[in-house]
């Protein structure tokens, strides 16, 4: 029997510890329970909803419950569809600062950036199901309605900047109406007939009171959600360095009136490739583009000495997205 034992001590002895090891980490836990409180007091699973909320110099009450709980869900839902809010950040490192001067150009307030971030997560490409598209996430109809060009060979929805001066009609046209941009940002969502509709039908003007469908009642609170993101990514347990955000990139403008049969090879007369000019471009839809009337187009070029990705010199939009 003492042979035995012997021979097999190792599992005599990661059976003792299986039987201990429970004893052991219960007593740990009640000593420390008389030490402190928790073993760490400031690490929780939901970030906490604000009692209130700035939007474009508005101070919302966030403090009756279904406003509450609605904020809730949003923050949650940024907080845990992780990869998809980070790089929403990174992405808006290269985006904010060309729609933000934009925005102002046009009187239109600062955090409608953040109404462009829950539309597309600052993706350039991005698509719906519905056929919206680009970074404002405009449909044919309402691209054309508002001055953008839409066809086979050239759809302006993804140009980054006719995009931004035709949202910023949308939004002077919406705030003329409503007078408050709260019922301007819900109107992106539902259209503005419709907010007009459901506020005489519910006798209020405040769109966050009225009774709607999921999506556009949602749509407000995830504006707000993305705001508290972006003031402090870490927060949501988000730490990012410079060296993780997405740069801007040098270019130089070629300007073209006339009918370009052969994209591609226009690419390789410029020193780039046909993807690369499509990254660039992503609102020419073809392999050439047709002359139209002597309509001018710009098209950008990135410098070759300056494509290459190099995170020391990453310059954050903001200093609070990074930890260093």
């Amino acid at each position: 029997m003492i042979s035995y034992v012997l021979k097999n001590r190792k599992y005599l002895m990661l059976i003792i510890l299986i039987s201990v090891f429970p004893i052991i980490i219960s007593a740990y836990c009640v000593d420390s329970g008389n030490n402190q409180e928790t073993i760490s007091d400031t690490q929780y699973t939901c970030v906490e909803v604000p009692r209130y909320v700035v939007f474009c110099n508005d101070t919302v009450d966030l403090t009756r419950y279904d406003r509450h709980e609605r904020m809730d869900r949003e923050l949650m839902a940024f907080s845990f569809m992780h990869s998809t809010s980070i790089q929403t950040i990174k992405r808006a490192n290269r985006y904010f600062p060309v729609i933000v001067p934009i925005l102002k150009e046009n009187g239109i307030p600062e955090d409608f950036k953040y109404l462009m971030a829950i539309e597309s997560a600052c993706n350039p490409l991005a698509r719906s199901g519905a056929g919206a598209a680009g970074l404002w996430q405009f449909m044919p109809a309402t691209a054309k309605e508002y001055g953008l060009e839409v066809s086979s060979y050239v759809d302006e929805r993804y140009h980054v900047e006719k995009s931004t001066y035709a949202a910023c009609k949308y939004l002077k046209e919406s705030y003329s109406r409503f007078g408050d941009w709260i019922s301007v940002a819900a109107s992106y969502n539902a259209g503005q007939a419709r907010i007009s509709k459901l506020q005489e039908s519910q006798y209020t003007d405040e769109a966050l009171d009225l009774y709607m469908v999921e999506e556009t009642s949602r749509y407000v609170y995830r504006i707000f959600a993305a705001k508290l993101l972006f003031d402090n990514p870490s927060l949501f347990g988000f730490r990012l360095r410079s060296s993780d955000l997405y740069p801007q990139i040098k270019y130089r403008t070629v300007k073209v009136s006339e009918t370009i049969t052969d994209l591609p090879r226009f690419a390789k007369s410029q020193g780039i490739t046909y993807a690369l000019l499509k990254n660039m471009n992503p609102w020419l839809r073809d392999t050439s583009l047709p002359s139209k009337n002597g309509k001018e187009y710009e098209i950008i070029i990135p410098l070759k000495d300056e494509m290459d990705y190099n995170p020391d010199f990453t310059v954050p939009y903001s200093k609070k997205w990074v930890v260093q």
